[in-house]
């Protein structure tokens, strides 16, 4: 068992996983960097240790800061959270190479699946469906060639990361390659190498993702799936769990895939394998995080598993002897982003005045902030999640209408608070019409302009 975790995160996520250590009986190390001094996981961690400046390039990314705050600490394992280095094979093999446990898959299992094309092939081999598409490369021209080849329009994707950079729709032969060189440049900026692929655009997709932990035992367990569909930018705004789409038969099916394509690459430790639905209910691989996600928390309400725990249990080497939660009730995730949705969702960081967080039945706030915080403006704009469980989809509308209406988050700041208000109330929302594109092709528009 770890005797002590360093955390080499921050916000949400580091309290997440300081909250299930104390329950663990497992001491944790925070690393912060001087714009986050004052931030809660400082409070709640038994030791702290400043790691840098605050650009994340100093501090968060640092990988010589982090490993020597490991090494200062006695950290026997350090947990990456999601974003930064939680990727990074190159962090991993450090950390190994260092004696201090990396919570998470190998660094080959990241490299496997950080090269997209190369997850899709093996995907393939498995006998799982993906979508059709190209090799990775940095020739705009053999890129083009195959996308006439599969026929527009198509999407170019960057090779070697995600979150929506390194990405762009091409509707027509006309004007593709300046779109393709574009999506390399922003490939090369964002991930330091501008390789990308491209595939075959389905159009209308829902984005349904399917949440497993595995031992290194050969145990697999899958903790439902997650409706993801609602997104701008590529970046999701929503979850749910479970899909309003997704019947026993196709749930059945996409645990099959997550499960074979587990096994394919023996991987270890939490992972999300992500798929495109399209309206008959044909699935395709599409990627697989290897790591913990933000939304994680809407299948531990619905599981009533934490994710987390079951993650550092996999890393110590425990045996996960278990078959697949039921799935109870249903689960909502809210994003709290300080940003003003009326302004294209503009960063607004800044200072909270006042707080009052929701609570009562079913109702789950995660979250870093409190009154008198400053959110620093050099990160992520997350700052809360809300999450809310009931016994059917629509009881739990109910209930995120309710506690939506009870958070109050004042200064000099926006919050997507008062968007998400709008959004419980949207039509299409409401009876699960949903896609990767309605939101941005229909529903914002909507909540804008009321």
């Amino acid at each position: 068992m770890f005797k002590k975790i360093l955390i080499a995160n921050r916000g949400e996520i580091a309290v997440r996983i300081i909250r299930t250590c104390r329950e663990l009986g497992i001491k944790t190390v925070a690393v912060y960097s001087t714009a986050d001094k004052d931030s809660l996981p400082v409070f709640l961690a038994d030791e702290a240790i400043c790691i840098g400046s605050e650009r994340p390039a100093a501090s968060y990314l640092n990988i010589p800061a982090i490993i020597s705050a490991a090494e200062v600490s006695g950290a026997d394992a350090i947990h990456p959270g999601y974003g930064f280095l939680s990727e990074n094979p190159g962090f991993a093999e450090v950390c190994r190479a260092c004696g201090v446990e990396f919570i998470g898959p190998s660094s080959e299992t990241m490299i496997t699946m950080g090269d997209k094309a190369q997850a899709r092939a093996i995907a393939r081999k498995a006998g799982i469906p993906v979508v059709p598409g190209s090799e990775a490369t940095k020739d705009p021209a053999k890129i083009l060639e195959f996308a006439k080849k599969i026929g527009f329009p198509v999407l170019i994707k960057a090779a070697h990361g995600g979150g929506g950079r390194g990405m762009r729709v091409v509707e027509s032969e006309e004007g593709a390659e300046e779109i393709i060189r574009t999506a390399m440049a922003e490939a090369e900026a964002a991930f330091g190498n501008g390789e990308v692929y491209v595939e075959k655009l389905i159009l209308h997709p829902r984005h349904i993702e399917i949440q497993i932990i595995a031992d290194r035992h050969g145990n697999i367990t899958v903790f439902g799936e997650r409706e993801c569909s609602l997104q701008r930018r590529h970046q999701k705004v929503l979850e749910e769990s479970p899909s309003p789409f997704v019947d026993e038969t196709l749930r059945k099916k996409l645990y099959e895939a997550a499960r074979k394509l587990a096994l394919a690459i023996k991987y270890e430790g939490a992972g999300t394998v992500e798929f495109l639905v399209d309206k008959d209910k044909n699935f395709y691989f599409i990627e697989m995080n290897t790591r913990i996600q933000v939304e994680h928390p809407v299948s531990e309400m619905v599981t009533g598993k934490d994710l987390i725990a079951l993650q550092i249990k996999a890393a110590e080497g425990e045996k996960l002897e278990m078959a697949d939660p039921k799935l109870n009730g249903h689960a909502i995730e809210f994003r709290i982003n300080a940003e003003d949705y009326k302004r294209n969702f503009r960063p607004s960081p800044g200072k909270i005045e006042k707080l009052l967080l929701p609570g009562g039945f079913g109702v789950r706030v995660d979250t870093h902030v409190y009154e008198g915080y400053s959110i620093p403006p050099y990160y992520d704009s997350l700052i809360a999640k809300l999450i809310v469980h009931g016994e059917t989809r629509e009881e739990t509308i109910i209930r995120g209408k309710r506690a939506l209406s009870e958070f109050f988050i004042e200064g000099n700041l926006k919050t997507t608070i008062p968007f998400h208000l709008k959004l419980v109330e949207d039509e299409d929302f409401v009876k699960g019409n949903l896609d990767t594109k309605i939101l941005e092709d229909k529903i914002l528009g909507r909540i804008v302009s009321n």
